[in-house]
């Protein structure tokens, strides 16, 4: 996959769609909680074992602060992280639609060009680009 080389930061090791990324999607998008475990399990429906564990490492890696009682939280100090998970925002206001499982086709008679012949949907295309050449003159 590749990668914007302005917005890349080799030292932050966060890849889209994996249990980690989610987790530290979810407390930078939330920073002014703190999260049990259970309570991200809850959340992202993931397994409490794989919220633990993952939890532990973040800590660890120092991409998210826990609190003395066992609260985990987004760090102020990351703006790396910040940007990562902005980008992440941004893409699927762009593009999470696409994989919504739960989406249907539309229906046939709403589908672009459909009804319609090849000659009209010619015609049609001619005088949109004869609109837009208009436009550029």
């Amino acid at each position: 996959m590749p990668v914007f080389l302005d917005d890349h930061d080799a030292e932050l090791a966060l890849r889209p769609g994996t249990t980690k990324s989610e987790i530290v999607a979810f407390l930078y998008r939330n920073p002014e909680w703190g999260y049990s475990p259970k309570d991200l399990k809850e959340s992202l429906d993931i397994p409490r074992g794989t919220a633990t564990t993952t939890l532990k490492r973040l800590y660890d890696d120092d991409y998210v602060g826990k609190t003395d009682d066992g609260y985990y939280h987004a760090l102020s100090n990351r703006e790396d992280i910040r940007r990562y998970v902005s980008n992440l925002n941004q893409a699927n206001r762009m593009f999470g639609h696409h994989r919504d499982a739960n989406a249907t086709p539309e229906e046939p008679e709403k589908q672009i060009g459909k009804g319609r012949t090849d000659e009209e949907l010619d015609a049609e295309l001619a005088e949109l680009e004869d609109s837009i050449g208009e436009l550029n003159e």
